[in-house]
């Protein structure tokens, strides 16, 4: 049975997917438009890594202070300031002549990503009751994936026909569109902790730690890495017995200490992304360098798992309206264990219809967990904390990223060595891929177990 919408839940879906598309296309187009970036600003290979990691610091430190700030002063008001920061920093972007200039932009753009990313899934989860709700979280999710999946082809169009600034141009009708719609129809402020006061020096502790790991992990196995990083850990511990003793904490410990659902589905996103991330950069490499295969080959068969995951999320979400997401997402999870283990199996000798084929079936299990996990997370706590669990999804998909990232690093510059190339050493790459697949299984297996163990989400939401 179709069930009706309101103009106001229409125009919030709208703009919270269109936003939710925005983000992962323009960090998908950049990374194709680099080195027309790097030719354009003469940029050296440090300068150069600085575009996507200053981007990825500013989100990082920005995502739970702003889902914070949401819930104290509004989310409505810190998600329209986003999409203003956000769409400003992108057109002077487009209009800079220095390399430093724009890198101080990126981590504006950064800035203002994290204040709409922490704020729009709480208004989504706001604005919708609970019958609604995994739909157009599912919908949400599917943005992201169709983000990610257009962005390299439709960047690299725009970048070789028109330029790399017209990618941030792009950004500005986009913005004003979703800057418009927010303002029009979205009522009400959508605040519920207007009493509170936010943690300042909590935040710069949080902030300081976030960059010291994400950088850190970005580095791993330099030496700087190895410091940056068990320093970042011990700030995050710091950080949480500052918060336990907090009037005004950034961050409720006690949703990980009595709310078992909230707490277990957290667990459970970070080791999915920790699992996962890193499946495209090792399969672009093997494609490349083992099967012989161009960029845009190898680019057209990868592209099968974010398609998959944008065609299914939206059903699963809905499914998660009806059926317990604690099934679904645990399904989902327990075929994505087995996707990357069979991608532990490749060798010099794996044909490519197989291995396009087992990318489809992760991108089913991709799409069974994401969207009923994250509709398990928001709706396992109360309203009033909406904007610090959506600010803890996307700092959990983002740690769980870097994890990612840092295993493979790890792995490579152990089996390889720093200073030798891939194409000289290939047995020892091979091994390297299959090493961190079946690394990857084993964590989307204790995943699966935090997945199943959380609880009875629908039962929860009932009660309260």
């Amino acid at each position: 049975m179709k069930t009706p919408y309101s103009v106001e839940e229409r125009s919030v879906l709208f703009v919270t997917t269109l936003t939710s598309f925005m983000g992962p296309f323009m960090i998908s187009s950049v990374n194709v438009a680099l080195p027309a970036i790097q030719k354009d600003f003469m940029m050296d290979a440090v300068q150069l890594s600085w575009v996507a990691t200053a981007y990825l610091l500013a989100v990082a430190v920005g995502l739970l202070p702003a889902g914070k700030i949401g819930d104290i002063r509004g989310r409505k008001k810190v998600f329209v300031t986003g999409i203003a920061v956000y769409t400003i920093g992108a057109v002077l972007a487009a209009i800079s002549n220095s390399a430093g200039f724009f890198i101080i932009l990126r981590v504006f753009q950064g800035a203002g990503a994290a204040l709409f990313v922490a704020t729009g899934m709480a208004i989504l989860t706001s604005v919708f009751p609970p019958q609604k709700r995994g739909r157009v979280i599912g919908i949400y999710v599917s943005a992201v994936y169709v983000g990610l999946s257009m962005g390299p082809f439709i960047g690299g169009f725009i970048t070789q026909q028109l330029g790399w600034r017209v990618i941030f141009w792009l950004m500005l009708p986009l913005g004003s569109l979703s800057f418009w719609l927010t303002m029009r129809y979205l009522k009400e402020e959508l605040q519920d902790e207007s009493s509170e006061k936010l943690d300042l020096f909590g935040c710069l502790l949080y902030g300081t730690s976030i960059v010291f790991l994400v950088y850190g992990a970005s580095k791993v196995p330099t030496a700087p890495g190895l410091v940056l990083l068990p320093l970042g850990l011990a700030g995050l511990l710091i950080f949480a017995y500052q918060q336990a003793r907090s009037r005004y904490p950034v961050i409720e410990l006690t949703l990980f200490r009595t709310n078992r659902v909230f707490a277990f589905s957290s667990y459970a996103a970070l080791l999915h992304y920790s699992a996962t991330f890193g499946v495209t950069f090792l399969l672009s490499l093997y494609l490349q360098y083992i099967k012989g295969l161009s960029p845009q080959q190898a680019g057209m068969i990868i592209m099968a798992q974010p398609v998959m995951m944008a065609c299914f999320s939206p059903l699963a979400g809905r499914l998660s309206d009806y059926v317990e997401p604690r099934l679904l997402a645990s399904g989902g999870m327990f075929i994505t264990a087995i996707g990357v283990f069979l991608f532990s199996r490749l060798s010099p000798d794996s044909v490519i219809p197989v291995i396009f084929i087992n990318l489809i079936f992760l991108g089913i299990g991709f799409a069974l967990f994401s969207s009923p996990n994250m509709s398990a997370m928001m709706g396992a706590v109360e309203k009033r904390h909406y904007g610090l669990a959506s600010g803890l999804v996307a700092t959990m998909r983002l740690l769980g990223q870097m994890s990612s990232m840092a295993i493979v690093t790890v792995i490579l510059a152990t089996k390889i060595g720093r200073s030798a190339t891939i194409e000289s050493n290939l047995d020892q790459f091979l091994a390297s891929v299959q090493i961190a697949f079946i690394l990857s299984a084993l964590l989307c297996l204790l995943g699966t177990y935090f997945s199943w163990y959380r609880g009875n989400v629908q039962r929860q939401v009932e009660e309260k």
